[in-house]
């Protein structure tokens, strides 16, 4: 069944007919190609330090398919964006969806992040220069990239506590401090780190302490201290570093839209990149769907005399998975919508619904295909134990579900005097009218 014809009644009339087209043409190339490519692309992989020194052959035959099919750079909005493909937020959210189902197929359509996050603040906030310099090429899929926010010492939830420090120094900043899970940082083609610091920290406004710099790989002063794991994976060669900054100079040009815009720099990345991490998640789950039923549909399965399927507890996991995976989704589009129709700080209660929900649904989904595997669920036998712990770093990146619940929380309950006022007039108007018809209130117990 093709994946245009799939998409939500609800949304059919927003998305184009170029669009419908592309996503069958990329739901075509993620499962006759980028799926059957990332057993080859693990099989590729070094040993050892080897694992960080060259990338996979077939990613770059992938890149070159996919620009041959007009499958470039979809990820940047047509309604704020005029590098991209010209798609809007809610299209790209049932194509990233598809990507979702593949490790290998985001980067073949140079849609992966960080790369998508970091090529967003350049183009919305990077002076010309900095384009030319580091926005051309990553669009061009000719170098990669990092992110540099959280940090080890400190509650990284808590962007203020950020205490990397950004000295001028001249036309220089000068860097110290560390940082961790620097995702991407592994890449021998990462050429660029995105860096969030404290360039003044006496500011009256704690949210304009922080600057956002960008600080070429290979830095004197930077030293990629080790590679950290994933539940046991290592994500090569992408990969998570720990880096860390000893006086490291870096030219005052490369500061990024200004002196104390860190936080508005930041929250115009994190929001977009919440959301493309929840349209791949939905893939990842139908995946998982897609395995669970294959699993309890195998002839050879049969316990207590029927097979798997016949059981009510697999057929609920199945009803219960489906319907979790299309609730989310109209959740995903609804908040991509709103992007397309405000921008990332006029949907943050959307974002963030979707930001809490998805990666659950999409654990239970995994969760459930992993129990119906059995032993086989938590071996390399089958995609599902990486998809798990891939999927788990979710709840924690880009903001763990508590500081999302908690916002969502506040927001809500602001609204308590008015829900008071309104139920108080709803109870003065009822006993109006017991009044007026004379009628006594009296219990039915």
């Amino acid at each position: 069944m093709s994946a245009s014809s799939q998409i939500p009644h609800l949304v059919t009339g927003l998305v184009s007919d170029r669009a419908k087209k592309t996503l069958d043409i990329v739901q075509k190339f993620v499962e006759e190609e980028c799926i059957p490519a990332d057993t080859l692309f693990h099989a590729q992989l070094g040993q050892g330090t080897q694992r960080w020194s060259a990338v996979p052959p077939i990613i770059d035959e992938l890149k070159a398919r996919a620009k041959r099919l007009g499958l470039w750079n979809i990820f940047l909005s047509k309604t704020h964006y005029k590098e991209g493909a010209g798609f809007t937020n809610l299209e790209y959210g049932l194509i990233a969806e598809q990507l979702g189902k593949s490790h290998v197929a985001s980067e073949a359509m140079n849609c992966s992040a960080p790369d998508t996050g970091n090529m967003e603040v350049l183009a919305k906030y990077g002076n010309d220069a900095q384009k030319k310099e580091w926005l051309a090429p990553l669009l061009d899929g000719r170098i990669r990239s990092a992110f540099l926010m959280t940090e080890r010492p400190v509650a990284s939830s808590d962007a203020t506590n950020i205490s990397l420090t950004m000295r001028g120094e001249g036309n220089e900043y000068v860097l110290n401090g560390s940082k961790w899970w620097s995702s991407g940082a592994g890449d021998p083609r990462c050429k660029i780190y995105i860096v969030m610091g404290k360039s003044n920290p006496a500011h009256p406004d704690k949210f304009k302490r922080q600057s956002v710099i960008l600080v070429p790989a290979g830095t004197k002063g930077v030293t990629v201290k080790r590679m950290l794991s994933v539940y046991g994976y290592d994500d090569a060669p992408h990969g998570h570093a720990e880096i860390t900054f000893e006086n490291a100079r870096v030219p005052v040009s490369n500061l990024v839209l200004g002196e104390g815009r860190g936080f508005e720099i930041i929250q115009g990345r994190l929001g977009p990149g919440r959301i493309h991490h929840c349209m791949r998640s939905l893939g990842a789950a139908e995946r998982a769907l897609e395995w669970m039923v294959a699993r309890v549909n195998d002839p050879a399965r049969t316990t207590f005399g029927k097979p798997l399927h016949e059981h009510g507890t697999i057929l609920n996991w199945i009803a219960t998975s489906r319907l979790e995976i299309d609730a989310a989704r109209l959740l995903v589009l609804a908040a991509a919508h709103k992007i397309d129709t405000s921008d990332a700080k006029g949907a943050l209660k959307e974002i963030a619904e979707a930001k809490i929900m998805v990666p659950q649904v999409t654990l239970s989904v995994i969760d459930r295909a992993v129990q119906s595997f059995g032993a086989a669920g938590v071996c390399q036998d089958t995609p599902l134990a990486e998809m798990w712990a891939h999927q788990r770093t979710l709840r924690i990146a880009d903001g763990p579900d508590e500081v999302h619940l908690q916002q969502l929380g506040r927001n809500e309950n602001k609204k308590g005097g008015a829900l008071r006022g309104k139920i108080e007039e709803q109870r003065r108007r009822a006993e109006e009218l017991m009044k007026g018809f004379e009628v006594k209130s009296k219990s039915h117990l």
